[in-house]
């Protein structure tokens, strides 16, 4: 009972400050015109009519795919032109800092190519499954969209996310540090009932995921995760797949290195050990400061971000109340719990897990503070319900070195300043 009269407590105390916090906002922001300098047209704002009341709009369907508003044009994916040779082998970044809620708006997940973008024309799409199987099959698109579906919301993480921050803060913006994950409700086939069908042989272990891009992208992935929860996907947020993220056919590997969510997935080869391609040796290996290399790193581990306030979304107001918005997930099960600090890590509090906790998907959290103007070091800390804590970067290094780009899941520092502007940094 003690607990629950602190939690009234609590949500008392909050909506008091919430209301005296908001209530004299409402009474600066009236004052005068002053805090209207500036910031749009006056003839728009109160007490007059806005031009937007004064005449009718578009009607339904002139829009015939919706779009968001002209006014929201920033919010788009980015690229950074020194990351790599061309564009068709690159990446773009999803803009963490101008979203909300635990989805990814289809039309900006990031992308990562090998060989740009394949135009599949899904008439002649293709899916073969052979090898150490009782019968060799080929499925068209329309055979795998009447197969048994399921939808299922993961996240989708590069192994190179936050990659090139391991020797030190590099890039300004949660866009470019974190910005190479989306989470997504995916619909799709189970793995497990194409290979239950096709019939494995005894010595089946693992399989050969081969995209149908320009670089014939390929992986091998582990019968067992096969058989457990990997999905064979053809819509994204309920639409169909964008070419950019695998139309009209990719892998979802939950949990695991989008490495190996194989876009345009055209071959299935079911063997007996890995195949050791390119993408599995030479890259995507992890080395170590020992000069040897950690191969098969599929998991990606309990990480987090704030993304509100980062460099591209200060504050824009001196002191008082102030929402923190981050992201968390972790592909060893669900997030448990994130801490937040305002000090560098000196000290911590609970956030607040909002929305759904799926399994193997993003998770969004929130920390509200009355900010009084001072520097602030701000950091987030993620827990998974397998207990696994999401270390420091100091920690990473101390195991792994600094010559790897891959599973940088260390803990990001921006630091506030007096004026707002927030700038990427590490303290020690």
């Amino acid at each position: 009972m003690a607990s629950d009269n602190r939690v009234e407590e609590n949500s008392n105390s909050r909506r008091d400050f919430l209301r005296a916090t908001l209530a004299a906002g409402s009474a600066t922001a009236l004052a005068g015109p002053a805090a209207a300098v500036g910031a749009g047209n006056p003839a728009n704002q109160p007490p007059n009519i806005p031009d937007w009341s004064r005449s009718l709009g578009d009607g339904v369907a002139v829009h015939k795919y919706g779009k968001p508003s002209k006014h929201e044009a920033h919010a788009i994916r980015r690229d950074v032109a020194w990351l790599t040779a061309t564009p068709q082998s690159s990446v773009s970044f999803t803009p963490l800092h101008e979203l909300d809620g635990p989805i990814t708006p289809n039309g900006l997940c990031f992308e990562r190519h090998h060989a740009g973008i394949a135009e599949v024309d899904p008439a002649d799409y293709r899916l073969v499954l052979h090898g150490l199987v009782d019968k060799p099959l080929i499925f068209t698109l329309d055979d795998i969209k009447r197969m048994p579906r399921v939808s299922r919301a993961y996240f989708c993480e590069c192994a190179a996310n936050s990659g090139m921050e391991w020797r030190g803060a590099q890039l300004n913006g949660a866009q470019f540090t974190h910005g190479m994950v989306h989470c997504v409700m995916y619909t799709g086939v189970p793995l497990k009932n194409l290979l239950e069908e096709a019939g494995l042989k005894p010595n089946a272990r693992w399989l050969l995921l081969e995209g149908g891009d320009a670089a014939a992208m390929s992986r091998s992935l582990p019968l067992q995760k096969a058989l457990d929860d990997a999905l064979v996907a053809y819509r994204m947020n309920g639409e169909m797949l964008y070419p950019e993220n695998g139309y009209p056919v990719r892998m979802v590997v939950p949990g695991w290195e989008a490495n190996m969510w194989v876009k345009w997935l055209r071959r299935i080869e079911v063997g007996d050990e890995p195949w050791h391609h390119r993408e599995e040796t030479s890259k995507y290996t992890d080395l170590l400061e020992n000069g040897t290399a950690r191969r098969f790193t599929f998991v990606m581990d309990a990480k987090s971000v704030i993304t509100n306030p980062s460099p591209q979304a200060p504050l824009n107001h001196k002191s008082g109340f102030t929402v923190l918005s981050g992201l968390a997930w972790s592909g060893r099960g669900k997030i448990a719990r994130v801490d937040v600090s305002l000090d560098g890590g000196r000290n911590w509090q609970t956030a607040r897990l909002d929305g759904p906790v799926w399994d193997k998907a993003a998770t969004r959290f929130y920390y509200e503070f009355d900010w009084d103007g001072r520097e602030l070091l701000l950091q987030s800390r993620a827990m998974d319900d397998t207990g696994y804590v999401q270390p420091t970067k100091g920690e990473l290094r101390k195991h792994r070195g600094v010559n790897s780009i891959y599973h940088n899941n260390g803990i990001q520092t921006w630091h506030v300043h007096k004026n707002g502007e927030v700038e990427n940094v590490e303290v020690s």
